[in-house]
């Protein structure tokens, strides 16, 4: 299934669509917890990306695992190492974004006001603020791992 597209590896194809969904999850997650005046203007958004980047992040990973198996499978020396660096930044990636797509979700649901009441969070101040720091820090993660998974990704192609 995670082979190829129209005869093309399908990683280089997938893989577009996790480096561009998990930057703007990271971006949106970080708008909405730190300008409470934006938040109705970009929780749909967060929602959205909170569904796609991970969808996206696991199909990149098992896109390349498909690529590694199918044409990478006895990459030895330089090669091999470099593959193998970017190897290893696939699950973390994938569990900082799954992390902060469920922070995202409940900051959401958190700063939404409930039935009655005008401009109140949901559940307090308290747990909209500690809900923020959590996807302020997990949106640092998340960006760091996709930096890291890209730059590794571009170094094992392209021999840098």
């Amino acid at each position: 299934m995670f082979d190829q597209i129209l005869g093309l590896p399908a990683h280089a194809l997938i893989v577009h669509f996790a480096v561009v969904l998990t930057p703007l999850l990271v971006a949106v997650s970080a708008v909405h917890a730190l300008v409470p005046r934006w938040r109705p203007y970009v929780a749909w958004a967060a929602v959205l990306l909170s569904l796609a980047a991970p969808a996206a992040v696991l199909a990149a990973r098992q896109s390349g695992e498909s690529l590694r198996a199918a044409r990478f499978a006895t990459a030895e020396g330089q090669l091999g190492e470099r593959i193998a660096t970017h190897e290893s930044f696939a699950v973390p990636l994938l569990l900082a974004v799954l992390g902060l797509a469920a922070v995202t979700l409940l900051l959401v649901i958190a700063t939404r006001p409930a039935r009655g009441s005008v401009g109140r969070d949901r559940f307090g101040r308290p747990v909209t603020v500690t809900l923020s720091g959590l996807t302020l820090a997990l949106a640092a993660v998340a960006g760091s791992f996709c930096f890291m998974a890209g730059d590794s990704g571009a170094r094992a192609v392209w021999g840098m």
